[in-house]
This record gives C-alpha cells, sequence and structure tokens, in this order.
C-alpha cells in the first residue's frame, strides 16, 4: 500500500463527515477554538500532523522514566499504520471507534490509521468507562484495560479491540473469554508507534491456546537479545536505530515471544532471580484491589521482594499466598492508600515507593 502524510485518504470520515486535507485544517483550528478539552487536544494534533514539518512531538508516559518529549517521523507513523492495517484486515470505510486521549502516541495513531487507512472514525470523550453508539457496529478500537473492563458487557458491538498501556490481569482475561468481539493484548512504546507485536487473549482456538503467552510480531519488524536476555527491535520503517529495551523476553520463534518483565525491575534475592510481573500474575487471581511486587535493600539477602497494597490497611491472609513459590512469597507487605499514577494513569512505582518512606 502507497501512502503519504502528505494526503489524507478518500474515505476518511470523522463523526461521519468526509474533509479534503485542508477542510480538515479548518476542523482542527476549530476543535482546537470552541471544542471540549479532549477535542483541543485532537486538534492540536491534527495541526501539527498537517504542517510542513516531517514529524510530530509526541510525549512518553514517564512509566519506565522520566516523561519526555521525542520526535517521530511522519512516514514512519505511515508506515506503523499500514503495517496494522495489514495485520488486522482493515479496509476503507471500516469504522473506528476513539475512546483514548490523543495526548499521547496511542490516541494519536488511531487519527493516523483513519487518516492513512480511510476509516470513517467517532471522537468520543476517552474516560474511563466510555460512552458509545452500541447499536453502531466498529471494526476497530483501542483500549486501556481500565476501559476494557468497565465496557465487557457492551462491546458486542466490535469486531477487533486492541489493549495496551498496562498488562490485562488474569482476571480480565477470564471475563472477556466469551466476548465475541475478538480482544489483542499489545506490546510497543513511544519509541516504537505504538505496537509492533500481539497476542490474541480471547476467543482462542486449541492452538492459540498452546502459545497464548506468546506475542507476534507485526510485518517489517525483526526481533532478537542482547546479553541481558532483553528484547532488541529492528524495524527500519519505524526507526533507524536498533531500539534496545529493557524487557526480559524468551524468544519462541523469529517472529514471537514471550515477555518475562522488566530487566530493572528483576529482584535478585539471595541469589534467586524473581520477576515481580510473573509474581504480580499469580497473586492477581488472589488480591482484588491494586498492588504490585517490588524490592527493598536486605541486609542478609541483598535485596528481598515486598509487596505494596494500594489500602489501607497492610493484612492479608495467608491463604492469599498459597499459589506461589517459597521464594516468591513477600519478606513484607505495605500499604498506601492512593498510588501515584502518571498523566495517563499508570502507576508509577518508584514514587509511590518514596511515599511510603
Amino acid at each position: 500500500m502507497e501512502a503519504s502524510y502528505k494526503e489524507i485518504h478518500e474515505s476518511f470520515k470523522i463523526n461521519g463527515s468526509s474533509y479534503s486535507f485542508e477542510e480538515l485544517k479548518e476542523v482542527a483550528y476549530s476543535h482546537v477554538k470552541h471544542g471540549l478539552p479532549f477535542e483541543k487536544v485532537i486538534g492540536d494534533f491534527l495541526i501539527d500532523w498537517l504542517d510542513d514539518k516531517d514529524y510530530v512531538l509526541v510525549k512518553t508516559s514517564g512509566s519506565t522514566g522520566t516523561p519526555k518529549s521525542i520526535k517521530l517521523k511522519k512516514e514512519a507513523m505511515v508506515n506503523s499504520a499500514i503495517a496494522t492495517g495489514a495485520f488486522f484486515h482493515l479496509k476503507p470505510k471500516d469504522k473506528a471507534l476513539l475512546c483514548l486521549p490523543a495526548d499521547y502516541i496511542a490516541g494519536k495513531m488511531m487519527l493516523v490509521r483513519a487518516m492513512v487507512l480511510g476509516l470513517e472514525i467517532d471522537l468520543i470523550e476517552p474516560t474511563s468507562l466510555p460512552v458509545f453508539d452500541t447499536e453502531k457496529y466498529y471494526e476497530f478500537c483501542a483500549m486501556i484495560p481500565l476501559q476494557l473492563q468497565k465496557t465487557k458487557v457492551q462491546i458486542y458491538n466490535m469486531k477487533t479491540i486492541i489493549v495496551g498501556g498496562a498488562a490485562v490481569s488474569p482476571s480480565l482475561k477470564a471475563a472477556i473469554q466469551n466476548v465475541k468481539a475478538n480482544i489483542y493484548e499489545t506490546y510497543g512504546m513511544t519509541e516504537t508507534i505504538t505496537h509492533i507485536a500481539v497476542k490474541k487473549i480471547n476467543n482462542l482456538s486449541s492452538e492459540e491456546l498452546a502459545t497464548s503467552n506468546n506475542f507476534k510480531i507485526l510485518p517489517n519488524v525483526n526481533i532478537s537479545q542482547d546479553d541481558r536476555n532483553c528484547l532488541v527491535i529492528e524495524a527500519p520503517k519505524l526507526s533507524k536505530e536498533k531500539i534496545i529495551t529493557n524487557d526480559v523476553v524468551k524468544l519462541h520463534a523469529e517472529n514471537s515471544f514471550e515477555w518475562l518483565g522488566r530487566y530493572d525491575n528483576v529482584i535478585n534475592s539471595g541469589g534467586v532471580k524473581l520477576f515481580p510481573e510473573q509474581i504480580e500474575a499469580k497473586l492477581a487471581k488472589t488480591i482484588s484491589g491494586r498492588f504490585f511486587i517490588t524490592k527493598e535493600a536486605d541486609a542478609v539477602l541483598g535485596e528481598r521482594l515486598i509487596l505494596v497494597l494500594e489500602s489501607t490497611s497492610n493484612t492479608l491472609e495467608a491463604s492469599v499466598f498459597e499459589g506461589l513459590d517459597k521464594f516468591e512469597v513477600p519478606k513484607k507487605i505495605y500499604a498506601i492508600e492512593k498510588f501515584i499514577e502518571s498523566a495517563n494513569g499508570k502507576v508509577l512505582r518508584h514514587e509511590t515507593i518514596k511515599a511510603l518512606k
């Protein structure tokens, strides 16, 4: 497929109306001047997209470091949109729903996909409980896990939903198994222009169940590992540089991998390496509220594993930990009434730990 950021697909629509390149500029200015707060953000992005520069500035979320703005080439964003369209078989005039904020890359890319692929996109306020027309059929939508959790009984009118921004919990996966829409968990970051890999998490065949933990990469992406067993991404259509991540993975084939956890989160407790994300997945079955596993210094073990609860109490029944190996049981439990979050709702673990002190 040939496409350019200097053109708008003839089938592209916003809220049911078609616009040329120049007409879309007027829509953008109108959103900025007269729109609701979420519409102003959309207008700002469209103005940036339609200007003469070959890049846009995009904010990172700050979930794995200090938030910053990075330059993304518009051509690379077009290539990302084409790859997503090819993987999910999206075609002109397909209906899409934008319920994510356009402040960050996930929301911006929904707009880019619509303009590049010729989708008819509806814009709604990006709340934790999106309010959309359940009588209208949507071929494509992107959500965060919290939105999926709150709308799981309302998404019968959708064909494909991609979920990102945070890991999908085992309890949520169990709750969506009989949902008609095909739901995919995504792997990616701002630097990779949203997802470069996906895995289906519901309506799984027996064959799919066997590899249900594995992400499958999108077209024109190559993966490998460094000496830390962290994922290395080569995607020349998205980035001229290799992207070296801090995500520890297990490669299963040249086009698939299993995510184990963050290298900077690994806990070395008495010589035993523990992945907080793996332990959290087990505890999600027995702890209903929000929590996370992390570490603190220990005179004997070097590092000891701790559990942090979003709660007013740090008391849990012993049965909560029955599914854990002996090294995975927290040595101490802390509680804090409210986790500290980034602007787009991700839990900031380091800042939350500091607030405990």
